[in-house]
């Protein structure tokens, strides 16, 4: 295997369903700028709150995809 550098960097997606839809939805996005995503790790789930009820699920996710600068 020939040696290789990622970058990681942080996200936070968002849907007003779950926190799986937020966390896709951080990964879709990010699929449309960046090549090469390989690893993405889900560091924080909470929830926004409005009027005492939820109104939108967030997933804090850390994504790592190939160096090539």
């Amino acid at each position: 295997m020939p040696n290789s550098v990622y970058k990681i960097i942080e996200l936070v997606g968002t849907s007003p369903d779950s926190w799986e839809k937020a966390a896709a939805n951080a990964i879709d996005r990010t699929a449309k700028s960046l090549r090469d995503l390989r690893i993405a790790e889900i560091t924080q789930l909470d929830m926004q709150i409005e009027d005492g009820k939820v109104k939108a699920y967030r997933a804090k996710v850390k994504v790592s995809f190939k160096y090539e600068g």
